[in-house]
């Protein structure tokens, strides 16, 4: 699957943003979806996962309450809403994915597919 991740801004802090992640290719075989990001001098870090049917969803504490991952199988597309932002999110975000059904994971290595990431921007 080829992803794309994309609707990265400039944002003030208190604002609210929707990421996009939009896959080809094998889409028709179920794959979980995941949301990383990379702040400028460190490591790439788990934001959210989603299951397949977007049942299952997982948090990093950090955005817990705030953000929000979900998925639209139909448009092959899944989103990350991002409400209250704050300087700290600024970072590179990224989407990947891995084929099955299981319950993702919080771990960058157990992705098999990343797309390039869109760049946020939370400053006043």
């Amino acid at each position: 699957v080829q992803l794309q991740a994309s609707g990265g801004g400039l944002m003030q802090p208190g604002d609210s943003l929707r990421l996009s992640c939009a896959a080809s290719g094998r889409t028709r075989t179920r794959y979980m979806m995941g949301w990383f990001r990379q702040a400028p001098g460190k490591e790439r870090e788990f934001v959210a996962a989603i299951s397949w049917s977007g049942g299952s969803t997982y948090y990093a504490d950090s955005v817990k309450g705030r953000f929000t991952i979900s998925r639209d199988n139909a448009k092959n597309t899944g989103y990350l809403q991002m409400n209250s932002l704050k300087p700290e999110g600024t970072a590179v975000y990224y989407c990947a994915a891995r084929y099955g059904r299981g319950v993702p994971a919080a771990t960058r290595a157990w992705y098999d597919y990343w797309g390039k990431g869109t760049l946020v921007t939370v400053s006043s």
